[in-house]
Formats: C-alpha cells, structure tokens, sequence
C-alpha cells in the first residue's frame, strides 16, 4: 500500500533520475514521480534510457502520456515490469507541445477517452494506475463537469486523483502562466474529497512547505508539492517524522552532500556530465548565509563539490 500523503510532482527537466536520487537522501518515504514519458518513447524510442532509476528511490511512480488505450495499457505493463510503484496517467499539462499529440489537459473534454484509458491500464497490470488532472480547462470549468469527468474515471476503475487547484488555459497562456495565472481554487479540490469521500483526493498547487500541507490534510488525503520542493529541497527534511512516524536522524545539509557526492562520481564515470546532477543541489542551501554564492559556485565549477 503506497503512502500518498506527501508526493513530490512530476515535473518535465526536474525530477530526472539524478534529482530523485537526491530528494532519496532526504526522505525516505515521500513518493516520488518521474518526468512524463510519452507512449511513443517506450514503445519506439531507448526505453531503458526514459525508464532506469535507481533502487533507492522506491516508492516510484512513472507518469505517462498518451491518449491510446492499447498503447497506454502496453506501456502500464512495461513499467510494472521495470519495478515501478504507480503508473500515472498525465491529464495536467497544458502545453501547445502535447495538445498537439493529444495528451495532458486537453483530455479533460474527453472523459469517455481517458476511462478507456485508465480502463486498458488498469486491465494490463496489478499495481494502481492513477490521474494527474485539472479543475477544468477553458470554459469547460464548472464543478459539474469536473464531478462528470471524474466520476465517468472513477467508473472505469481509478480511485487516485492527483487534482491540480487550477483550470489551464489550452490556448494563450504557456505552461509556467498556467501555473500563476488562473486563480488558486483549493476550495474546489476540497469540495471534490467532500462530495467523493471514497475517493483518495490529493491535492497540487500553491502549496509551498509542510506547514501548509498539515493544514491540508484536514480536507483531502495527500498533497503533491512541486518546484516548492526542487528550489528548497530541505524543506522536506522533517517529512519522515511528520507524515510517516519515521523519527531516524534527519541529515544536515552538509551529510546530503557527502551522500551524494559518491553517487556523482559514480555517474560521471559513466558519463553523465557533472552538472546534470549538481543542478539539482542549487536549492539545498535555499535560506541560508552565502546560499547565493554557493550556488554561484557550484554553476560556474560544478567539480567543486566533488
């Protein structure tokens, strides 16, 4: 049984391999998602580079993209093949890019489509096949429709929704407007978990520490933070403790370092460059005196840490 109650999103140039690794050291039990993957590259492209990971970043969920049942419920299966926790299934991302090959938020207008899908996956494999969603999108933003397409989900077989507290706007905003510009309506996530009570409701958006995520599991069973947790990875630091009653020693920063360190010269010797793994260490000093020329450092020489 997967512990959702704090899970860190999956986010496109952020949470690669390396980065996981990472947040790994931090805690031990946040579950932890991958970039989105698309369908294509599984089943046509270099599937071990999309899907390799390390054994400690259990729990690991794969987020897919994809619109074709078949190619959705083959690709579920590769993925509890490799090992993975949770297949989820991206009805969030609102960019042009994917609309165009008719995956992420645009699916929401076709809720019979995405119960097909969710219907495939859930028929190929035996771990939980999950939806990362919206509130709506464009004029199609009204409570009714969002109870309509997730209960016509919900039907098919799915009990986990990953509910961003934002419609998105398919057409004149870019994918980072969409995530500031229309309005933060946790209300209606919570209104959702309320009228769905059977239901696992977790929320994403506009939560930025663990402070506010205490607060919201008052009204639904698990938060998603996203680049809150990338540009301050620390803040996850007490997460064991408080949400998992895993009380073990929390590392200071400077015994993350020295974890990681081994893991970057393992890699480097395989060679992945230096600095695709120190990028995403920036944060770790986010707060504290001579973080900002830390990170100066560490841009301009990432071998420093090594």
């Amino acid at each position: 049984m997967i512990n959702r109650k704090l899970s860190i999103a999956p986010m496109m140039d952020y949470t690669d391999r390396h980065f996981r690794y990472f947040l790994r050291l931090i805690s031990k039990h946040v579950l932890l998602y991958t970039e989105m993957v698309v369908t294509g590259a599984i089943l046509k492209g270099d599937r071990k580079r999309f899907l390799q990971y390390n054994d400690i970043e259990h729990p690991l969920a794969l987020q897919l993209g994809g619109s074709n049942p078949e190619e959705l419920a083959q690709c579920a299966k590769i993925a509890e093949d490799y090992g993975y926790d949770e297949v989820n299934l991206n009805i969030g991302c609102p960019s042009d890019r994917v609309q165009n090959g008719k995956i992420g938020a645009c699916l929401m207008a076709e809720p019979k489509l995405v119960a097909d899908c969710v219907n495939a996956m859930i028929s190929a494999v035996n771990i939980p096949i999950t939806i990362k969603t919206r509130i709506g999108i464009d004029y199609q933003d009204s409570y009714e429709e969002l109870l309509h397409f997730v209960d016509q989900v919900a039907a098919a077989g799915c009990n986990v929704f990953i509910v961003h507290a934002r419609k998105a706007w398919l057409k004149g905003l870019s994918p980072k407007q969409n995530r500031e510009v229309p309005p933060l309506r946790q209300d209606i996530v919570h209104q959702l978990k309320k009228d769905r009570p059977e239901l696992s409701i977790i929320i994403n958006g506009g939560i930025d520490d663990l402070h506010q995520t205490t607060q919201q599991l008052d009204f639904v069973d698990g938060v998603m933070l996203g680049r809150a947790a990338y540009h301050n990875s620390y803040c996850l630091a007490e997460a064991d403790k408080i949400f998992f009653n895993d009380s073990h020693d929390i590392p200071t920063r400077e015994e993350l370092l020295q974890q990681f360190t081994p893991y970057i010269q393992e890699q480097a010797k395989q060679g992945v460059p230096i600095k695709h793994m120190t990028r995403h260490i920036l944060g770790l000093m986010q707060g504290m005196p001579g973080a900002k020329k830390w990170r100066r450092d560490l841009c301009e020489n990432p071998e420093v840490i090594l």
